[in-house]
């Protein structure tokens, strides 16, 4: 697998930096998916008892690429709203906030149609794994990334936290 996966990184890496015309947006991007593996562990340990084959394997390693591929999505996708306010005017700060705030709705329909959608995959003990991994790690990673991205965002961007009594 490394064959493929090592040019493939490299173009998706190339594509994140193309796309912002700048390197921070990809170490936010880069910074969320490690976080992921919380959310996969937890859904593997958690489920093993009760579903035989839910335990990581290739095929939970081909749902986690998978869920790193859905978690990028998921953050170009805000950090692209931050970008949007803030060529319209608004302030660093209420442009992070206001981009977490409209797409939530949105990344938390993708997400959720996405782990409904693997829940036929959980009887058959070939994709079981696949199915805890991209379930667990989606829910907790979309959970994750509307609250680590601003964060880093504002961390990496050096945003200050406004004054009392401002917005």
């Amino acid at each position: 697998m490394i064959p493929g996966i090592v040019p493939a990184v490299v173009i998706i890496l190339f594509i994140i930096v193309a796309l912002f015309n700048a390197y921070r947006p990809l170490f936010i991007i880069l910074l969320t998916i490690p976080f992921v593996m919380i959310g996969v562990s937890f859904g593997l340990l958690a489920t093993g008892p009760f579903i035989p084959g839910a335990a990581f394997g290739f095929v939970a390693l081909l749902g986690a690429m998978s869920l790193v591929g859905m978690m990028i999505k998921s953050a170009i996708v805000l950090l692209d709203q931050v970008n949007i306010n803030l060529a319209e005017g608004m302030t660093p700060h209420a442009a992070i906030l206001e981009a977490a705030v409209s797409r939530l709705r949105p990344v938390m329909l993708a997400a959720a149609t996405t782990v409904l959608g693997v829940i036929p995959l959980l009887p058959d003990v070939f994709w079981v794994s696949m199915s805890v991994t991209i379930m667990a790690g989606l829910s907790f990673g979309t959970v994750l990334t509307m609250v680590l991205v601003p964060v880093l965002y504002a961390t990496l961007y050096r945003i200050p936290s406004p004054v009392e009594g401002e917005s």
